[in-house]
């Protein structure tokens, strides 16, 4: 019945394919744990590397195409693509000697109480180490060198022990100081410097290590930066890695020297020892405290309490140390191995931080710690970056189980901390347009603005005022007292009563104009009331104008009121104008009493000035009641008005 079912359909058609969603994997790092634990989401596995649709990608090396087409908060992508920062010798020593270096600089200006972290010392938790790419440091580290001395080279981007020698003698460090030598003078890396062998450090070193029945070890343990958008750190236990022999500091077998699992395969006593070569921290913890724990005075459950909270500063101050350079997209996520080793005076050392830790499941122990590590990975870098997209907060996170929350760069209202990015361009462009829609913003005028006027020694000044025009001036001159703008129009404007009150004008940031105006003989005929001329004189923020009046009693109201002669005598006064500094100057310094007596004739100079705001009257009521207090200079006395800034 089958094969008559079958026959009966259309030899063409084609079996439907899965609509997703996608993942891919690249190599066979842990290559089954990643595939059962997407499959178990219902996602479908797709083998072509150069496909976009994909959900989640997780390669072992990284590939220039892939972070190009990477699709920001709609993908996941393993490995952050600058994670080298962190993840070779170079570049975590050359950073964190870069951090030393600016957080003791920034320390000696900030009380220790301003500082929210505790700065570790680089040689305190790292070897002493040496570039061997630069001149200066790989002679130094030649000058220094001692021969009862034991430093280790490693290239700095290799892994599983590759590359890696020790120098033991005097003659081991000629040989490697001759083949430095011959590399920078050979002709074809100069010319293709990219064909040279990678650089590499030397190090010193550590050869009192705290040994395990006799057996050198370190630690490997996690930083799992599961969100670069914002931060979220997680900082996970690992477990210990032993050598399958006994430390023998003479020894020239690397397997003595080095622990982890790709060098210890090639002792011949792996196969028999394997499951002695891994150990899981309980165990380690367990061991201290019935070897050391006396023995040294050191406090119960050392392994899980202090050698913990020291690998978490020491990975904590890493980050920091690269936190601004690395590269961040909504979906970046990264698995970082870190190893650590521990010395006979149970200090805690940095090796070496790792990109893509070995995942693979060849003892018990390890079968144990690796699928847990693999899958709380996923979950946390999942849960954080679908509550992203649905715009929900982030904490708490119901998937974290063995992981520990090691940096939280969350907002205290549950939302993302403001990034420290590049001002863009359109907020310059509101920024701009603000402060020139606003006065009071732009309090500060430019610094080419700053300095006054040069006057000529005989005539008047250079830079006379400028006749009114119907664009609005943005000239700001900065006087001894308030700011002095040009404002549009001035001459024509309609009288505005003053908001602001008296001895305000340095506080309220506004910004008006101070010029002196000349008044024509039919301005003279006009008497403006005393009620008014008693209101607009006690306008302080408005600067007033003065006249330059030829009438006696102006000088006798003058010296009354501000308690002055006039600086210019009575028969220049038609001629040199008072400038705007002495005027503002004397208008602060005095208030006029509502009771001073007034002089129809000498309150007629006193012209109340207008603000930025443009008032239009309403009718022509309006402009009639107001055209006698209006005063359009004519063209011959504007040559003769001048002022300066300062």
């Amino acid at each position: 019945q089958k094969a008559v079912s079958g026959a009966d359909q259309p030899e063409d058609k084609k079996t439907e394919e899965p609509l997703g969603p996608f993942f891919y994997i690249g190599g066979a790092n842990g290559a089954g744990l990643l595939d059962v634990y997407c499959k178990s989401k219902g996602w479908q596995r797709i083998h072509d590397n150069k496909r976009e649709d994909y959900i989640l990608k997780w390669c072992e090396t990284k590939c220039r195409e892939t972070y190009y087409n990477f699709k920001e908060g709609e993908q996941l992508l393993y490995q952050i693509p600058n994670n080298k920062l962190l993840t070779t010798k170079i570049g975590l020593l050359s950073n964190l000697r870069e951090y030393e270096r600016v957080m003791n600089k920034i320390s000696k200006t900030l009380n220790p109480s301003q500082t929210r972290t505790r700065l570790l010392k680089m040689e305190d938790f790292f070897p002493e180490s040496y570039r061997l790419d630069i001149k200066d440091e790989r002679d130094a580290f030649f000058e220094i060198y001692e021969d009862t001395q034991i430093w280790i080279c490693k290239p700095t981007s290799s892994n599983q022990g590759r590359g890696i020698f020790l120098l033991k003698n005097q003659e081991a460090v000629d040989v490697l100081q001759s083949k430095l030598q011959s590399i920078d003078e050979d002709p074809i890396y100069k010319k293709l410097p990219y064909k040279a062998p990678q650089a590499r450090i030397v190090q010193r070193y550590l050869h009192r290590p705290l040994l395990l029945e006799g057996k050198k070890f370190d630690v490997r343990s996690y930083l799992l930066i599961a969100c670069t958008v914002p931060y979220m750190l997680f900082f996970g236990h690992g477990y210990v890695r032993l050598t399958c022999i006994n430390y023998n500091l003479a020894s020239d077998d690397l397997t003595t020297h080095l622990t982890n699992q790709y060098m210890q395969k090639k002792n011949p006593l792996y196969s028999y020892v394997k499951e002695e070569t891994v150990w899981s921290m309980e165990r380690f913890n367990s061991y201290v405290n019935e070897k050391y724990r006396l023995a040294k005075g050191l406090p119960k459950d050392w392994v899980l309490m202090a050698f913990t909270k020291r690998m978490k500063d020491i990975m904590m101050q890493c980050f920091l140390a690269v936190k601004s350079k690395l590269d961040c997209k909504l979906g970046y996520f990264d698995l970082i191995g870190c190893d650590f080793l521990i010395d006979e005076d149970f200090k805690v050392w940095l090796l070496e931080m790792n990109a893509n830790p070995a995942l693979h499941m060849n003892c018990a122990v390890l079968k144990d710690i690796i699928p847990t590590v693999v899958n709380e990975t996923l979950d946390l870098a999942l849960e954080i970056f679908n509550k992203i997209q649905k715009g929900q907060k982030i904490l708490p996170l119901e998937l974290q189980c063995h992981f520990v929350m090691l940096y939280n760069g969350i907002a205290p209202d549950g939302g993302p901390r403001p990034s420290k990015s590049k001002t863009s361009l359109a907020s310059l462009r509101n920024q701009r347009s603000l402060t020139e829609s606003s006065p009071h913003i732009a309090q500060n005028p430019p610094k080419a603005m700053e300095k006054p006027p040069k006057r000529q020694p005989n005539g008047p000044s250079e830079n006379p005022l400028p006749a009114p025009s119907k664009a609005r001036q943005r000239t700001l001159l900065p006087v001894s007292h308030v700011l002095v703008s040009n404002v549009h129009n001035i001459s024509g404007c309609f009288i505005m009563n003053s908001t602001v009150q008296s001895n305000q004008v340095c506080n309220c940031g506004d910004q008006y104009i101070v010029r002196l105006a000349s008044v024509s003989e039919e301005d003279n005929s006009a008497k403006p009331s005393t009620e008014d001329a008693a209101n607009k004189s006690k306008a302080g923020a408005a600067a007033p104008t003065v006249t330059a009046s030829k009438d006696s009693s102006y000088a006798a109201w003058f010296q009354k009121t501000f308690g002055t002669k006039l600086p210019v005598s009575k028969e220049e006064l038609g001629h040199v104008p008072l400038t705007s500094t002495q005027i503002v100057s004397l208008h602060l310094q005095s208030k006029v009493p509502d009771v001073l007596p007034r002089l129809e004739e000498c309150i007629k100079p006193f012209r109340q000035l207008m603000t930025h705001a443009k008032r239009t009257p309403t009718s022509d009521d309006s402009k009639t009641a107001d055209a006698p207090y209006c005063v359009v200079p004519s063209s011959e006395d504007k040559k003769k008005t001048s002022h300066r800034g300062a």
